[in-house]
């Protein structure tokens, strides 16, 4: 993606522009939460609100926390989102995230903004807020094993994917029972459980 910090007016028609199969990779970050009864969620890079409003449609009793470091974009979601079931909040992956513990934790299309070894701090901090048996999905752009399936817009000054394997060893590191739960040219979805 071009730009970093986005106007939440034209978000949506410039993810969709940018990002091939957009709808159906946020119908997979949600349908991968199903299975655990999430009542507290933490959504980290909400932007808009789209992951969350769909993680809150599955879960209908759930609480959302959402994190993201553009106030613009959480004012975007607030508008989007039903008041009375989110707390968003200005915040950055790389800081302390929300106490727990969290039933659910989800991202899409965030944490690729950071390097493998912040990816790897991230998980383990990720993992020490969610409560046992609790989840963590992670949907976002990879390096492909194919080149040729690299289709998303990315920058080499912000965006730092890496691959399938490698977040998943990440991921398995910090503790989760870790696979792939749908996969999409450069576009994945990751499942972490907590055990």
């Amino acid at each position: 993606m071009s730009q970093f910090h986005f106007d939440p007016a034209t978000y949506g028609a410039l993810i969709r522009a940018e990002v091939p199969d957009y709808d159906e990779f946020q119908d997979a970050v949600a349908a991968s939460s199903s299975g655990v009864d999430a009542r507290r969620v933490l959504d980290l890079g909400t932007g808009t609100g789209e992951t969350a409003r769909r993680i809150l449609v599955l879960h209908d009793d759930a609480r959302l926390v959402g994190i993201d470091e553009s106030e613009g974009m959480l004012a975007g979601a607030r508008r989007n989102l039903p008041e009375a079931r989110v707390d968003l909040r200005v915040g950055r992956l790389e800081e302390p995230l929300p106490d727990g513990p969290f039933d659910l934790v989800v991202s899409a299309l965030a944490v690729h903004h950071l390097d493998l070894a912040r990816k790897s701090d991230l998980f383990t901090r990720v993992f020490s807020v969610l409560r046992p048996g609790g989840r963590f999905v992670l949907g976002d752009v990879v390096t492909p094993e194919n080149p040729g399936d690299a289709v998303t817009s990315i920058d080499a000054v912000h965006d730092r994917p890496d691959s399938v394997p490698d977040q998943l060893a990440a991921l398995r590191s910090a503790g989760f029972e870790a696979r792939a739960a749908w996969l999409r040219r450069d576009l994945a979805v990751l499942v972490g459980d907590r055990g």
